[in-house]
């Protein structure tokens, strides 16, 4: 199956070889295209299994067992069309429109805190509602940061050596959308946020001394947060020792039936649509701990899987990052890299919180978790930088992107 990608007419005069024959360089990355519809389909198929006996609960008593699974598939269908629409748009564009995208997804994040307009849930209030379905902006939040922190490095080249230029401007940004995140609350959004920022900043040229000292300050910051919150310092305990038995029927519930998932698997699962953990044990099992029921169902034969699959997205979007800037397009470059970050932060941040590595946090799989706002901002993410890569692929083939 091939598909095609439309060309201007300069990209194509300059693509022919000397002899009039077409370049064979691909048009667009079909690889990345293949895994990441892989992911995609993947999640939808494990979001129906791990949601297919919620409807036994009193909570979802109303639903029917495919409820999630319709949704999941709707959302999918959207996210790859607002991707095709998010392919069609010239990065300098993005770039043009990038301080503007940022303050839109901030007074989104107001909009949330807002009574009766933003929603809650469990005591946190970080979805807008609208109909029957709910909008994340924190979702819109981290690919606007990857947008704005790309722009503001290659504006503010001259000054990443400086801490007040280069630096302070950058970290007022990230310190409102922390502050915006934190009363939701959201810490594991604000980690990859800042992640996100600092890490483009530090690509795009930061004084390494300065970034270092930075770093052991908002390592500090977040021990802080965790200290001065009793219910995030009792999770902390919780992770720290789940197995005793106050710890496992409290703050440590959902770490300790995650990891009984994954046990349960061993090397290739107990089969699709077998896992018992799902069954009520294991809460929130088709968003934050939907690796969990991988790990039970297909063994770590499937979770190694969907790890490089994650590994190779990032990686891929590292290579597409130098190529940009190997052609002098920085701002695409450290886009490209940006979404790198994400991608690979919010995964490692997930499958660390499902294998007990990291504490407990509120994050999604990319692209596989139930959750429309994500898997949409994901689809569009990555269709960036697919618009990225095949900018880069005309201009290699002598055309104009």
């Amino acid at each position: 199956m091939r598909l095609t990608l439309p060309w201007n007419s300069n990209a194509d005069a300059g693509s022919d070889s000397p002899l009039g024959q077409r370049s064979s360089m691909l048009e667009y990355d079909q690889a990345l295209v293949w895994v990441v519809l892989l992911l995609l389909l993947t999640g939808v198929v494990m979001v129906y299994s791990a949601s297919i006996g919620l409807p036994d609960s009193p909570k979802y008593a109303n639903y029917k067992n495919h409820h999630f699974l319709m949704r999941q598939t709707m959302f999918v269908i959207i996210g790859l069309i607002a991707g095709l629409f998010a392919f069609r748009v010239k990065i300098e564009q993005w770039q043009s429109a990038a301080p503007l995208l940022f303050m839109l997804a901030l007074v989104l994040m107001i909009l949330v805190l807002i009574p009766g307009v933003g929603k809650g849930v469990n005591g946190a209030r970080r979805w807008i509602g609208f109909g029957g379905f709910s909008l994340q902006p924190s979702e819109i939040l981290k690919l606007m940061m990857v947008f704005y922190a790309a722009d503001f490095t290659v504006r503010k080249q001259q000054y990443m050596h400086k801490l007040t230029k280069g630096f302070l401007p950058m970290a007022i940004a990230a310190g409102l959308c922390g502050g915006l995140l934190m009363l939701q609350p959201d810490l594991g959004a604000f980690g990859v946020v800042v992640c996100i920022a600092m890490g483009i900043l530090f690509l795009g040229g930061f004084n390494i001394i300065w970034f270092g000292g930075i770093i052991s300050v908002l390592a500090a910051v977040f021990f802080a947060i965790i200290l001065i919150s009793p219910w995030r310092y009792e999770r902390m305990v919780a992770y720290l020792n789940p197995w005793t038995e106050e710890n496992a029927l409290g703050k440590a519930f959902q770490l300790t039936h995650s990891l009984i998932a994954f046990g349960r698997g061993e090397l290739f699962g107990v089969g699709l649509g077998a896992s018992v953990e799902k069954l009520h044990y294991l809460p929130e099992a088709h968003t934050d701990f939907l690796l969990a029921v991988i790990g039970e169902e297909l063994g770590l034969a499937g979770v190694l899987l969907v790890t490089f699959a994650f590994y190779w997205i990032v990686r891929r979007a590292f290579d597409i990052g130098r190529q940009s800037i190997a052609v002098d397009n920085v701002f695409a470059g450290l886009v490209a890299k940006g979404i790198g970050l994400w991608i690979g932060v919010q995964a490692f941040i997930n499958m660390g919180v499902n294998l007990g590595l990291l504490p407990t946090k509120g994050l999604t799989l990319p692209l596989m978790s139930y959750g429309g706002s994500g898997v949409v901002i994901n689809c569009i993410g990555l269709a960036v930088l697919l618009r990225i890569d095949y900018e880069n692929r005309v201009l290699m083939r002598g055309g104009r992107a």
